[in-house]
């Protein structure tokens, strides 16, 4: 077994500066993630004001990911070599851009240039402050940290979904106010963003916070020199992710008014509990998995609950509270295992590029499958006339699910193995 020796840290950072930080760039998040999930409460309206197709709704969404495929990488390798705290400012200002670029105009093309230039900003500033939470709190509490910062970023999912009702009259004057809403939220991560980069400025250098050497140099072939572990935690995040974002951030309202007869403001609040039920538990499972470990077996157990949800859907008349809460604990239990996992598999030096990686690949799965699901919905004639025609698509997701669970069960095989990096054994004590 080999156990990453960067979880060892001399002299860390006292409790209330790391935690002070893990707010700063956790407000940046919830400005990221409201942003991203302000598409899915105006989808009904572009659809009926503006003549949107549900293949430009994914469109929307899948342009977010598309240039991730080669940009986040580009990202994570700039974070490792010129620090978290510019690299994470960076990337909200170009975020703020892309959010404004989508408010202005009901033309298509434009508001998918800002979509795509949103894209361009987000998932590299999510890489930089996953890899400053993995610098800040290595061998401390990592899954715990990682919990809370994502239970502050869900909860701008969550306020996105809810939004239909807290903004209520925003939403009856169109689709324009609640974008120009999302706007503001997006310098607010701006605003979050600086706060953190003083504070890093002023605190990393009296302590032991891994920094990125400049003279570190890129090398393409590194890539594959990842191990097999790393590889399957890939896998693992791109189907499932696959399946949580395009339904749950692109359709999964639309899908309820449709298929189940539920008002907007109904919809919006069963997808908004998914991201309540994220914010509570999330830090609850990245806790339990610092004390006990198994986080392989937690995440195929996460990956098969999300797999039972959509036959369920597809084939029953089951209340829909009883699949929101069984999304809501899968996307409470992986995530908050996945991301914390990778700096046990990883060198230090390494973490923007991995996650850079890990993201990029994503990013794959996110434009294809968003585009995939908006086309078999046109092509099934999917509407509040022939819910049927959402079928098809309930079907994609369920095997995206699976793919998810077998990776999970592999890495499971491996990491209980001689090869393994402890990543079912290793506990980590109370935060502080």
């Amino acid at each position: 077994m080999t156990i990453n020796p960067a979880l060892a840290v001399k002299n860390p950072p006292p409790a209330v500066w790391r935690w002070s930080v893990l707010v700063a760039i956790s407000v940046a998040m919830f400005g990221n993630y409201y942003v991203y999930d302000s598409i899915a409460p105006v989808a009904d309206s572009l659809q009926k004001l503006l003549g949107y197709t549900d293949t430009q709704i994914g469109t929307l969404n899948a342009i977010y990911s598309l240039p991730n495929i080669v940009v986040v990488l580009i990202g994570g390798v700039i974070v490792d070599r010129f620090g978290t705290r510019l690299s994470t400012l960076l990337f909200a200002i170009i975020c703020s851009i892309g959010a404004l670029v989508t408010a202005i105009s009901p033309s298509f093309p434009v508001m998918a240039a800002g979509r795509l230039i949103f894209g361009l900003g987000a998932e590299s500033m999510i890489v930089a402050i996953t890899v400053a939470i993995g610098q800040w709190f290595v061998g401390r509490q990592l899954g715990f940290a990682f919990g809370v910062n994502l239970s502050i970023a869900r909860a701008g999912s969550y306020s996105a979904d809810y939004s239909t009702t807290w903004f209520k009259h925003l939403y009856d004057q169109g689709w324009q106010p609640p974008l120009f809403l999302a706007v503001g939220f997006a310098l607010i991560a701006v605003v979050a963003c600086i706060v953190y980069y003083m504070m890093d400025r002023r605190i990393a250098r009296q302590y032991d916070v891994p920094q990125p050497s400049p003279s570190d140099r890129f090398v393409w072939s590194d890539l594959w020199r990842f191990d097999k572990s790393f590889w399957y935690v890939i896998g693992l995040c791109v189907t499932f992710y696959s399946v949580i974002f395009p339904f749950r951030s692109t359709f999964a309202i639309k899908y309820f008014q449709h298929a189940h007869g539920v008002t907007l403001q109904e919809a919006g609040a069963l997808n908004g509990y998914v991201f309540l039920a994220a914010i509570i538990a999330t830090p609850l499972f990245g806790l339990m998995a610092d004390r006990v470990g198994h986080r392989a077996a937690f995440m195929a157990f996460g990956c098969f609950l999300l797999a039972a949800v959509f036959p369920i859907l597809a084939y029953t008349d089951a209340n829909l509270w009883i699949t929101t809460v069984m999304i809501g604990i899968a996307f409470s239990l992986v995530p908050a295992i996945i991301w914390p996992a990778v700096p046990y598999l990883v060198e230090p030096n390494r973490l923007g590029t991995a996650y850079g990686l890990m993201t990029m690949v994503q990013a794959m799965g996110l434009t294809s499958i968003n585009l995939v699901a908006g086309a078999l919905n046109d092509a099934y004639g999917a509407s509040a006339e022939n819910p049927g025609g959402y079928t098809p698509m309930l079907w994609l997701f369920l095997f995206l699910s699976l793919f998810g669970f077998v990776f999970a069960y592999a890495l499971r095989v491996r990491e209980t193995g001689a090869q393994g990096h402890g990543l079912e054994t290793i506990k980590a004590g109370v935060p502080g």
